[in-house]
């Protein structure tokens, strides 16, 4: 009875699948891949243009990161900090802020769609009505931009002087 289990045992276990996928699944997942792709593309594009850089940066490795920092306002050599591991990703959080900022934004949109789902935010603001506003992203929108003074009032005229007359001679 024990070499019955056993032959039982090995024959279910080597029947099971070999892992590999369904070419129709891996296909799928191939095209989602692509259309997203393209869509990341098509919207980096468009962001490019609205800032008035050339569209075609965005498929450059390396020059549409640079790009990229012109964009939010950052030092070229920023790009040097794209190559230390760990500080890439925090690099490219402050970019996606000031990105966000430069087109009237909010950080936290900056964080989440440009840093962290990029593949949502960057077809969002290159499609969307999103203008850019230059890449001083300290002064953008009304939420982060300094009060505006009040108005001074004029100070009051002076009274009017009373004419001299000549003395008598």
């Amino acid at each position: 009875m024990h070499s019955l289990l056993a032959a039982e045992y090995t024959t279910s276990y080597s029947t099971s699948s070999s892992g590999e996928l369904d070419p129709a699944v891996t296909l799928f997942i191939l095209a989602l891949y692509l259309v997203v792709f393209i869509g990341v593309i098509a919207g980096m594009w468009k962001v490019f243009t609205k800032a008035g850089k050339p569209g075609w940066a965005a498929i450059v490795p390396f020059y549409n990161t640079y790009t990229m920092l012109e964009i939010a306002g950052r030092p070229g050599w920023w790009l040097l900090l794209f190559f230390v591991p760990g500080v890439q990703l925090i690099i490219a959080i402050l970019i996606g802020i000031d990105i966000a900022k430069s087109f009237g934004k909010s950080a936290a949109f900056g964080v989440f769609g440009l840093g962290i789902f990029s593949f949502v935010g960057y077809p969002m603001l290159g499609f969307g009505k999103a203008t850019y506003q230059g890449a001083n992203p300290t002064n953008l929108s009304a939420t982060t931009a300094a009060p505006v003074a009040a108005p001074v009032a004029a100070a009051p005229p002076a009274p009017p002087t009373p004419p001299t007359t000549p003395p008598a001679a």
